[in-house]
């Protein structure tokens, strides 16, 4: 299996790909999230990888963030999605973004994502609602920090290694929080509001 490429970014054109390692050319698909954020061709890269092998076809998926990768691979999880319908979540919305519509369940905004109707959109907040969160928050980022600097994420994800749910995570985050909290004490208040 392909878990990660370095290489040269030789071609762009969108949703394709071509990283150039020792002289392979490996083609990749990846979501517009990826895509834009690249530098221009002939610059060194660094992509995380998805290899899908079926009966007739081979394919490779890249992903700027391990959380874009975690993601995409969950999202295959849910009936009637694949490949081409989780890239277009990734290209259409933020892993953060998507796992806060998840959590509220939020049809109508999750309908508006290409390939994705209403049916659809309410399997992926039932099959989803008790897993995104984990996997996007406790991902570590891009830069090889384990937690995100985000006060609130970083509550979330201390709260998720003391073993509460991501549903009661999102609620206690959410209750607790106020603007300019630091993550010590929206960890420490709530904490003290999941134990009245």
């Amino acid at each position: 299996m392909i878990g990660r490429l370095k290489g040269i970014l030789v071609s762009r054109q969108p949703p394709w790909l071509v990283i150039d390692v020792g002289g392979v050319g490996y083609e990749l698909e990846a979501p517009m999230s990826t895509v834009f954020d690249l530098p221009e061709t002939g610059r060194e890269v660094t992509l995380f990888t998805h290899y899908a092998a079926k009966e007739d076809t081979v394919a490779l998926y890249g992903f700027l963030r391990e959380q874009e990768r975690a993601l995409f691979r969950t999202l295959q999880k849910v009936s009637g999605i694949g490949a081409k319908t989780a890239l277009a979540v990734l290209s259409g919305t933020s892993t953060d973004e998507f796992a806060r519509l998840v959590q509220t369940g939020d049809i109508a905004a999750l309908t508006r994502i290409p390939g994705i109707g209403k049916k659809t959109a309410e399997r992926i907040v039932v099959e989803l609602r008790d897993r995104v969160d984990g996997i996007v928050l406790a991902m570590p980022s891009a830069s090889g920090g384990a937690v995100p600097k985000d006060p609130l994420a970083e509550a979330s994800v201390a709260l998720q290694q003391l073993g509460y749910k991501p549903v009661e995570v999102a609620r206690l985050v959410k209750e607790a929080a106020e603007p300019g909290d630091t993550a010590e004490s929206i960890i420490r208040k709530a904490l003290k509001a999941a134990l009245r």
